[in-house]
């Protein structure tokens, strides 16, 4: 047995360098989506912040209208019978 390399050690060295090459440029483009989505939902969780008192604010005001109304049941020109 030669302690001698194969000829086609270089194209091995190579399409280990491309397949690497290839999983680092995945793993960079897969970073950058989700920073953009990070950031697209941190841009939501505001909007949705700056809109949650709002609708606090007509909660209450329908809360207040219905408070507001007395339910009539009955009569109220006769006084109750003993």
């Amino acid at each position: 047995m030669t302690d001698a390399l194969p000829d086609n050690t270089g194209y091995v060295a190579a399409a280990y360098l491309v397949f690497f090459a290839l999983i680092l440029i995945y793993v960079v483009i897969m970073a950058a989506k989700l920073a953009r989505f990070e950031r697209e939902l941190s841009e939501l969780i505001e909007l949705v912040d700056e809109r949650e008192p709002a609708d606090e604010r007509e909660a209450v005001r329908t809360q207040q209208r219905v408070v507001a109304r007395p339910a009539v049941t009955g009569n109220l020109d006769t006084e109750p019978s003993q």
